[in-house]
């Protein structure tokens, strides 16, 4: 089994330190079965080489990629990594791979959906509450409640759950294709799944890795390794 974990520069060099390399090895992965890679890897990173693709947490979307103009000066992108995630999760799609979004990722997954972002939470005055936490990256903050029973996410918990909260962009709209399974007290969208038949794809708004030791946590990627796994029998010859 391979896993591609797609994160920004600085993420990548901090190696096996990473949070999320940390969280995938803390819920039952070998470190010899995850490969950081960003968007300097674009030319030689196939989605086909991996059974599964967590897409990470770091700069925004650019806002010209759902049909806007940036708004504010807190709005901060990297192109070279938008269209290294974008035409990486095409792939993964194409091959049906495992996916899990975390942060990023999950306004990414949505805007590749044809879906929209709030470009600023306090400017756009879209939350009635911080969603950009002051205290530690593993501190719960707020709760979120799962609106779907037979989602994935349903797997990890039941009712709600409290989390972290590191953003200061969530989901406008959700993306064709997609569909809302968490929210928050305020009513923003914290997690969505595909609305069809794809075998697994969950994104998240909060940072599960930086709390991989509470159990419903963990839980989120273990669901997504036992796939992964899955995938990886499948590519193995008869």
């Amino acid at each position: 089994m391979k896993i591609a974990i797609s994160v920004s520069e600085k993420e990548k060099s901090k190696g096996t330190r990473s949070a999320y390399f940390q969280a995938l090895v803390t819920s039952g992965a070998r470190p010899e079965e995850l490969a950081l890679v960003s968007a300097v890897d674009l030319r030689r990173v196939q989605a086909e080489d991996f059974d599964g693709i967590l897409f990470a947490g770091g700069e925004d979307v650019d806002p010209a990629l759902y049909e806007e103009k940036t708004k504010y000066p807190s709005v901060h992108t990297d192109r070279a990594r938008d269209k290294f995630e974008f035409s990486l999760l095409d792939a993964a799609l194409e091959q049906r791979l495992p996916i899990l979004g975390i942060c990023r990722g999950i306004q990414m997954i949505n805007v590749k959906f044809g879906g929209t972002l709030y470009q600023d939470l306090g400017s756009d005055d879209a939350a009635q509450m911080e969603h950009k936490q002051a205290g530690g990256r593993s501190e719960p903050t707020h709760a979120v409640t799962l609106t779907e029973p037979e989602s994935h996410l349903a797997q990890a918990f039941q009712g709600s759950c409290r989390v972290n909260s590191l953003h200061h962009q969530a989901i406008k709209h959700v993306g064709r294709g997609l569909k809302k399974t968490a929210y928050s007290e305020d009513g923003l969208v914290e997690a969505v799944e595909s609305a069809g038949d794809y075998p697994f794809l969950l994104a998240v708004q909060w940072h599960p890795e930086e709390m991989a030791d509470l159990p419903e946590q963990r839980k989120i990627f273990e669901q997504f390794l036992e796939r992964c796994r899955e995938a990886a029998a499948r590519r193995k010859p008869a």
